[in-house]
């Protein structure tokens, strides 16, 4: 199937009431895992990879090109719809590469930017993206990272629809008391912030930090207007839990060809990418997004 706008697939989860995942993969094992969960769960899916915690020379040498034109191939392959993001990249560049490397989808990080500069650079993004029918999401606000001392900074309901007409945005991701990297615990989010932005704005509104909510709150989100979560901190702690499990559990004599790349049931990888399609499987159910796919 070839790849479907973003927007379209939020059109539907704003119709229909539930939300769609982006579940952000690293790796060949954990973006087909998340497409794999897909298929079996019937669901829409954003696949994609995301630049704020991969090393700048790596995916400045190796990365964004190759990124994208794996994951539009395996997209390509689903029986269910699936949008490619980019997401959040620290360089201009590497963003503007985006646009051409086969995602629809591309995301600067601009959290550190002051919102006349943010306006900007995303102004800028969406006039490059757009002609090639790629979209873009930016964010409004500063999300803190669990554990930090930083608070962030909420996203402002009175610069929401100033922010979206100056710029052309077509997602817009908001900070109304989610986090990212959350490991532990779940926190609360400000639903009549978020109400307010929705009564202000027609575009689609994202939450980050998907790992950190608590399933009343993914309820409670969706209920007031999100239509898009990131999710990725969750997907690395059961890969790492069950990768380590694998590997405590083997003995002394092993087959090096069958434990390392097969993609067998020997695969020391293999029980983290089962670990990644099972946390995708049970968020598409809290989403709603399960039957949902074209």
């Amino acid at each position: 199937m070839a790849l479907t706008p973003l927007s379209r697939l939020l059109q539907d989860a704003g119709k229909g009431g539930y939300a769609v995942g982006y579940f952000e993969a690293w790796d060949p094992y954990s973006l087909e895992a998340v497409a794999e969960a897909a298929e079996a769960m019937r669901s829409p899916v954003v696949l994609g990879f995301g630049g704020m915690m991969m090393e700048p020379g790596w995916l400045d040498r190796f990365g964004v090109e190759p990124l994208g034109a794996y994951g539009r191939k395996v997209a390509e392959r689903l029986t269910v719809p699936a949008a490619l993001i980019l997401n959040e990249v620290w360089e201009w560049d590497h963003a503007c590469r985006g646009i051409e490397a086969g995602f629809n989808v591309v995301m600067l990080n601009t959290s550190d930017a002051p919102y006349a500069r943010n306006v900007a650079l995303t102004r800028e993004l969406v006039a490059l993206a757009h002609p090639q029918g790629v979209e873009v999401q930016a964010e409004l606000g500063r999300l803190p990272n669990f554990g930090d001392d930083n608070a962030g900074e909420v996203t402002d309901p009175a610069q929401v629809a100033e922010f979206v007409a100056l710029t052309g945005v077509d997602f817009l991701a908001v900070s109304v008391g989610n986090m990212h990297l959350r490991t532990e615990g779940s926190g609360g989010v400000d639903l009549d912030r978020l109400a307010a932005i929705r009564a202000r704005v027609d575009v689609p509104l994202v939450i980050h930090g998907g790992s950190g909510l608590s399933a009343d709150s993914v309820r409670q989100l969706i209920a007031t207007g999100v239509s898009l979560l990131h999710v990725g901190t969750v997907m690395k702690q059961r890969f790492l839990d069950a990768t380590k499990a694998a590997l405590a559990a083997a003995g002394e004599a092993l087959d090096y060809q069958a434990v390392v790349g097969s993609r067998k049931a020997a695969d020391f990888l293999s029980p983290g990418k089962a670990a990644v399609a099972e946390t995708v499987r049970g968020l598409m159910r809290l989403y709603g997004s399960e039957g949902k796919a074209a």
